[in-house]
């Protein structure tokens, strides 16, 4: 029997934004707090980083200039009033029992703070960015490892060194691409909610819960989780856009993808609310019981993508090759979600949030949701073309490129 990595590791390294609190929240409520101009260039800066526009350290450099003349005090209490992953204090005492010394490393935070966090959690190591201060009042400028080229790999190379440690003895927990230099060959690596790289290159990957590493750690068969009234909710609103193209036939293409820019306006609205602890009406009570457990504290952007590939598809491409795409999408799509990890564990090799299980049954319902408007071989075609999209890890969300994909294939075969 394989033994828990109890016993094989002594670290564990953790990414702070995105795993132990609700990723670009900080940037978010600091760019807030110092005027809607400001925090509408910080969205626009990390929209750049995001498309690989600009460089982490450039992105960044431009931020906590925006950030100058701000007292670091106000950055401690606005970090601090930004609601952590559940349990955290649980799942490090827990590490801790198992004899890891554990690690926080930020290129997104200022030391100071990551320190003092790291500090409340028991962590033994904590780094982020150097922030320059005069007077506690930020001067702009920045420095350290963890903003430059493989900085996190850097920080992670003098921990190892100060713990006589190798690479193999250490776990690394992380969710998007700025944590690769880390995912070294020789490390056990946890994606956790992770982007379409980190998919591809972890160990394993943990979706939902940060509590469910332990059960990675320790080398446990995870339990297969039972359905939840918010699962169940999510996947009726995610099967109901079977009804847009129907709807689109009644009210007309137009009126209907006016209505969609609608809808997604008013759940921006929304979510914006939610995240300044506001409730929306209606929609923040919708919201608030379909949202999975990684969204509580996040902005909840799934839907917006999830309307957008509906809209997209129906503007692009001519009926009956839309409305199949969609309804495959809405059907193939939440019938997985529901189905698959619920029968089996076993991830595809390339997309470890995937099983093929799921895939199956997201083809089967994709093929009945396409039956009714194309013919049973181009349904079989679409709802193939659909969870083989499903299955890649994609750049792209989902959401957005599943239907379109479909649609454009349909388009040229019916």
């Amino acid at each position: 029997m394989e033994k828990p990595l109890e016993y094989t590791k002594r670290l564990i390294v953790f990414d702070v934004e995105g795993v132990l609190i609700p990723k670009n929240r900080f940037i978010y409520e600091t760019g807030k707090s110092i005027g809607l101009f400001q925090l509408m260039k910080m969205l626009f800066i990390g929209f750049l980083y995001e498309i690989r526009l600009l460089s982490l350290k450039t992105a960044f450099r431009h931020i906590f200039y925006l950030m100058k003349d701000v007292n670091i005090n106000s950055l401690t209490n606005i970090f601090d009033r930004i609601p952590s992953k559940p349990h955290l204090q649980s799942i490090f005492s827990r590490l801790k029992d198992r004899n890891f010394k554990i690690a926080l490393i930020s290129s997104g935070l200022p030391s100071t703070i990551v320190k003092t966090f790291g500090d409340s959690l028991g962590a033994d190591y904590a780094y982020g960015i150097e922030i320059g201060l005069d007077n506690e009042f930020l001067t702009g400028k920045i420095s350290g490892d963890v903003i430059d080229y493989k900085g996190k790999l850097k920080v992670l190379l003098k921990i190892l060194s100060a713990e006589r440690l190798s690479p193999s003895d250490c776990v690394v927990v992380g969710d998007d691409r700025n944590n690769n230099s880390i995912f070294l060959p020789e490390v056990y690596k946890i994606g956790f909610n992770p982007d379409f790289i980190l998919r591809v290159t972890a160990d394993k990957v943990v979706t939902g819960n940060l509590s469910g590493i332990i059960p990675v750690i320790d080398n446990e068969q995870k339990n297969r989780s039972p359905l939840s009234k918010n699962d169940v909710l999510r996947e009726v609103v995610h099967a109901s856009g079977f009804f847009v193209p129907i709807l689109a036939g009644v009210i007309s293409v137009p009126s209907m993808a006016l209505l969609i820019c609608v809808i997604m306006l008013i759940y921006f609205i929304s979510e914006l609310s939610r995240m300044n602890r506001k409730s929306f009406p209606i929609v923040s009570l919708i919201t608030k019981n379909a949202v999975s457990n990684s969204e509580v504290y996040d902005f909840a952007a799934a839907p917006l993508y999830f309307a957008a590939g509906i809209l997209l598809t129906l503007l692009l491409f001519p009926t009956p090759a839309s409305s199949a795409a969609i309804a495959m999408f809405a059907f193939g799509d939440s019938a997985a979600s529901i189905f698959g990890g619920r029968i089996s564990k076993k991830p595809f090799l390339f997309n470890k949030d995937k099983t093929l299980e799921g895939s199956l049954i997201g083809f089967f319902f994709a093929f009945l949701g396409a039956l009714f408007f194309v013919s049973p071989p181009i349904a079989v075609f679409g709802a193939a073309v659909a969870m083989l999209f499903e299955y890649l890890p994609l750049p792209l969300n989902d959401n957005l490129i599943i239907p379109v994909v479909t649609g454009l294939v349909l388009t040229l075969i019916v």
